[in-house]
């Protein structure tokens, strides 16, 4: 599979990456056996990008990732920070929609000290000796809502970027981003750090365009790379506007579907599932560095790898109409302060 570089970095990763959410149970369980054929699935083929975080399952997605990673070579892992996970007495595990997840609760800190100590606690979840790119994991009022993120910036700009200055400087890590589901923050952390990428979900895809006005442009200036993830909106582009369809983690708006629906019927005229432009779409951009597909089942894999390799005819994506849809915050705290 062909490799893109990350920003001014050395760092190259897989056109299309493997996004290890789904495999720390997210809304359903993921046996180690799935998780592992699911693994097998994607170096078979060709993805070497992999992106876990001690979030996913409350690292039980960090521990699938590391055992199927070691002793192979050639491949690329990204993990994030922001979070610190301590144990918890099973029965006040707190529902946070991972099914079966490990028994620990988490806490935000964005410091100079939560930061180290996250890097140290992942490597001891993956039982690897190497973390390519680290990313800031859910900073931004779309996750915290406007108070609480200004003391999470804070923490961030007072001592948080120093700490990733740091690691990155000394080789431990080769790039640095922002692993978030909105565009206003990107901008802001930008204003302060030169980033080497952003991993960006659901704001540069098919249907939601919220990224081209500003960050893309700033991306290009400042050489700062876009790593693509929630490239279906949770499952609309996908799915098509179906009883149940979702778009960013909610059930979809009428406005949503409609637009959704409108999409098809041209995919459609051109003999195409909605999916199979949906998927190639970000990486018509050379700024988009990977496009990450998440999943815990194999046969899902390889069905959306068929979607990414299918021909499509030139200048298909001049015939959807560009949306920028404004996600209102989650309205509710991921993890308790």
């Amino acid at each position: 599979m062909k490799t893109r570089t990350i920003g001014r970095t050395g760092v190259a990763v897989t056109e299309y990456g493997f996004g290890t959410a789904p495999l720390g149970g997210l809304y359903r369980p993921c046996p180690r056996d799935a998780a592992m054929a699911t693994l097998e699935a994607a170096w078979d083929e060709g993805l070497r990008y992999f992106d876990t975080a001690p979030w996913y399952g409350l690292g039980l997605a960090e521990r699938y990732t590391g055992d199927f990673l070691r002793g192979r070579r050639d491949y690329i892992l990204s993990t994030k920070v922001g979070r610190l996970l301590f144990p918890v007495p099973e029965d006040r595990m707190p529902d946070y929609g991972f099914v079966d997840p490990l028994p620990f609760d988490g806490r935000y800190d964005y410091s100079y000290d939560g930061i180290m100590r996250s890097i140290e606690m992942s490597y001891a979840r993956l039982g690897l000796n190497r973390i390519d790119i680290v990313y800031v994991h859910d900073i931004g009022v779309y996750t915290h809502g406007a108070d609480r993120n200004e003391v999470h910036l804070r923490a961030l700009f007072d001592s948080g970027l120093k700490a990733l200055s740091e690691l990155k400087s000394s080789g431990t890590i080769g790039a640095v981003g922002l692993g978030v589901n909105e565009v206003p923050v990107c901008l802001e952390v930008m204003r302060e750090a030169d980033l080497d990428c952003i991993l960006l979900a659901g704001r540069y895809t098919l249907l939601d365009r919220s990224a081209e006005a500003e960050l893309l442009p700033l991306c290009e200036k400042k050489g700062t790379s876009l790593v693509v993830g929630g490239v279906f909106n949770s499952g609309i582009l996908a799915t098509g506007p179906a009883a149940g369809a979702h778009f960013d983690y909610r059930p979809a708006t009428p406005e949503v579907a409609g637009k959704v629906e409108a999409m098809m019927a041209l995919a459609g005229a051109r003999d195409l599932p909605l999916a199979a432009p949906a998927i190639q779409f970000p990486l018509a951009n050379p700024a988009v560095a990977s496009v990450l597909l998440g999943t815990a089942r194999p046969e899902s894999l390889r069905r959306n790898m068929e979607l990414a390799r299918r021909p499509l005819p030139q200048n298909v994506y001049g015939a959807f109409e560009p949306h920028t849809l404004v996600a209102p915050p989650l309205g509710r705290e991921a993890v308790r302060e």
